[in-house]
């Protein structure tokens, strides 16, 4: 329990920051194409005996430059682009394991993910991971902010934003490596996006949306491996729907923009 928990705080606070950056430019589903895309890598790593984490983050960034590229090269739009490759990647992976003979492998704890099955080497991993995008968001802090908010304008000024671009890739596909063990690569995209659109709703700065989104996070980790320790259900759904919890909250009674909120100054307003 005591790995849970760690795995728990530290994936709810990298997937925070991480998607923040995919709220802001209005690309969460790139998120949901990388994580459904490592699953050949997966296969591969197995396979060869490598790390599976290696095998992962190849095929995510692999696929993300393929999104890229039938974007920037074609009159495709990038939406169409990520349903392409998500699908092709996911198809590839399964015939993978089949052609391969890799059934070893856990697809239910890999797809679906398992908090409790934790190791302390998968703790030192997830913190590692953490630590590098952590520094790294913090010593670029400025740069990635002006090209998620205006990338054309950063172009102008100079900012190398094919390297920024590719740095976001991959920080995303370690975040999504890192969640594998806990809510699995298709439910990634709740950690990713949930805990982020639920800060988005109460704060306004970026630094702010990242640091309340990693707090949501954490707790979203937290209550959803406690959820299914006691209840018995497997942890990555119960976890993603922590994360959708906590956002309805804040989509109902957000200060600001939430929909019972709203109804409530409107109704004192009709009143005067």
């Amino acid at each position: 329990m005591r790995q849970a928990l760690g795995v728990g705080v530290l994936v709810g606070i990298l997937c925070a920051v991480m998607g923040s950056y995919l709220i802001v430019q209005q690309m969460a589903m790139l998120g949901g194409a990388i994580s459904h895309s490592v699953v050949p890598g997966l296969s591969l790593a197995y396979f060869f005996g490598w790390n599976l984490a290696v095998g992962a983050f190849v095929a995510g960034v692999l696929s993300a430059l393929a999104i890229a590229a039938i974007e920037t090269r074609s009159r495709l739009k990038v939406d169409a682009a990520m349903a392409l490759i998500l699908t092709t990647f996911l198809a590839s992976g399964m015939m993978l394991i089949s052609l391969l003979r890799t059934n070893q492998i856990d697809l239910n704890q890999i797809l679906f993910g398992d908090i409790l099955s934790v190791r302390p080497a998968d703790v030192v991993q997830t913190l590692a991971i953490t630590g590098v995008i952590l520094v790294l968001v913090k010593l670029f802090y400025k740069e990635l902010l002006f090209y998620s908010f205006d990338p054309l304008g950063a172009r102008a000024s100079g900012l190398p934003v094919n390297v920024l671009y590719f740095s976001l890739i991959c920080g995303l596909t370690l975040a999504i490596v890192a969640t594998m063990q806990t809510v699995g690569v298709l439910l990634a995209i709740a950690l990713l996006v949930g805990p982020a659109m639920t800060a988005y709703l109460l704060v306004s700065e970026l630094h702010q949306m990242m640091t309340l989104g990693a707090v949501i996070g954490s707790l979203a980790s937290v209550s959803g491996m406690y959820v299914s320790y006691y209840l018995d259900v497997p942890s990555g759904p119960a976890i993603a729907l922590a994360a959708f919890c906590a956002f309805a909250l804040a989509f109902c009674f957000s200060p600001r923009q939430g929909l019972l909120t709203a109804a409530y100054r409107q109704a004192r307003q009709s009143k005067r």
